[in-house]
């Protein structure tokens, strides 16, 4: 069983696409490669219940159990040393990654409070786009008397565009809803 994503774009965002512009393979057209998901713990990398809490949500929302990403090097000015838990990520392709996107688009982003669209000004240069939110509520799954803390996270959608208008027009096609 295939995601409606990928349906809708292997059905029309690939036409779409060719046309807009003007590939003469459809190999050329952009797609996705990855979905990363970040939740860094900053102020409360000393207390482990907080990196606990961290990933069950993040376990919840993707469905797949996240990576504890450890500090690298000491910094003495952040109270940072070495090896410390520091956040924690999951990086999702296939199925799983339509599927969290078709979410994230269509139930997700539409909960946050007084939300007119996400930027289109947060493109790296390469085609990829990273969203932050603000609070971990707005995913279904997640129940407000469960959670302990409300963190923000980091969504950074990889694809193969080779431009950031060429990635902005794919992700509009795809439904992301972004700021008139």
């Amino acid at each position: 069983m295939t995601s409606r994503l990928l349906d809708k774009y292997n059905e029309e965002v690939i036409p779409a696409l060719m046309e807009r512009f003007e590939y003469k393979n459809v190999m050329e057209a952009p797609k996705l490669n990855k979905v990363v998901l970040n939740i860094g713990l900053g102020s409360s990398k000393d207390n482990p219940k907080a990196v606990e809490g961290a990933v069950r949500d993040i376990e919840k929302i993707t469905g797949q159990k996240p990576i504890v990403t450890k500090a690298k090097k000491s910094i003495a000015n952040f109270k940072l040393r070495e090896g410390m838990t520091i956040g924690a990520k999951v990086t999702l392709r296939g199925k799983k990654m339509y599927d969290f996107l078709d979410k994230l688009m269509n139930i997700s982003l539409p909960r946050v409070r007084d939300f007119r669209g996400v930027s289109s000004s947060s493109f790296d240069g390469r085609g990829n786009y990273t969203i932050g939110i603000k609070e971990q509520l707005i995913f279904p799954e997640i129940e407000y008397d469960e959670i302990d803390q409300i963190r923000g996270m980091d969504i950074s959608v990889v694809t193969t565009s080779k431009t950031d208008e060429e990635a902005k027009v794919f992700l509009e096609l795809m439904g992301m809803p972004f700021r008139k």
